[in-house]
């Protein structure tokens, strides 16, 4: 069994945010990208855990994207995947990149396609549900364990309440939640082997893109914190019931 793995690039959390051409575009400038914590942590170490223990026979990450995402690529390469594939397309639309990533999969014979829940800039957990659809297979969303026997899987996965278990058969496509693998750290003999992996360039498909950005805003500034002296309760009184906001 082959399993795909569907992986992005993600500004570093410590990366200031700004925005260009009349704030429709992301300022990638001085910007460092990692790979979507989501996808690496949780989808891309699990499969690397299912091949280990004898389930699948390769791990292939897929991205949509430019040449600029290929370090990212390496990264995740280093951390165990088998090969890499890069859709030479940028990725601004998530219909558009889940059917890039679903032709793709159609065309290679994956049974198993794993993305994380969301990515951590647009937090959109679109696209996992929209390659399911596109490719006729079941897809089980916000899976937190995933255990394969045979044909058949058994996943899980946090509801309201409670955990729910899920039976499907293969194929399938899941996006992965906290609790599905733990991280794993490269070592540099997997730094130095993610040098020579494959790492194929594909053409994209023809492909609708059905959303566009209109504009973003950053979050307002955070007002100064006031400090009060802790002998002045009445003062610390009187701002909470004049002026401190309930959220």
């Amino acid at each position: 069994m082959k399993i795909l793995v569907c992986i992005s690039k993600s500004p570093d959390t410590t990366s200031k945010i700004s925005f260009t051409d009349g704030n429709t575009k992301f300022d990638e400038n001085g910007v460092q990208y990692i790979v979507n914590p989501y996808d690496e942590w949780y989808a891309l170490v699990r499969a690397l855990e299912l091949k280990e223990a004898g389930k699948a026979e390769k791990v292939t990450i897929v991205t949509v994207g430019t040449a600029t995402d290929e370090p990212v690529m390496r990264k995740a390469l280093a951390i165990g995947a088998d090969d890499a594939v890069r859709i030479n397309a940028e990725a601004k639309d998530a219909f558009y990149v889940a059917s890039q990533i679903a032709d793709y999969a159609k065309a290679n014979g994956y049974e198993l396609v794993l993305t994380g829940k969301e990515t951590i800039d647009f937090n959109g957990s679109q696209v996992g549900g929209m390659i399911a659809e596109l490719m006729d297979m079941p897809f089980v969303s916000l899976a937190t364990k995933l255990e394969l026997d045979g044909t058949t899987a058994a996943v899980e996965k946090e509801i309201v309440g409670g955990v729910e278990e899920v039976e499907v058969n293969l194929p399938f496509v899941a996006s992965c939640a906290k609790g599905m693998a733990e991280q794993r750290i490269p070592n540099m003999r997997g730094i130095m082997a993610a040098r020579t992996k494959p790492l194929q360039v594909v053409e994209p498909s023809a492909a609708e893109e059905l959303t566009s950005f209109v504009a973003f805003e950053l979050p307002p500034a955070k007002s100064a914190c006031k400090m009060i002296d802790p002998e002045n309760m009445d003062e610390l009184v009187d701002l909470l019931h004049n002026e401190a906001k309930v959220i």
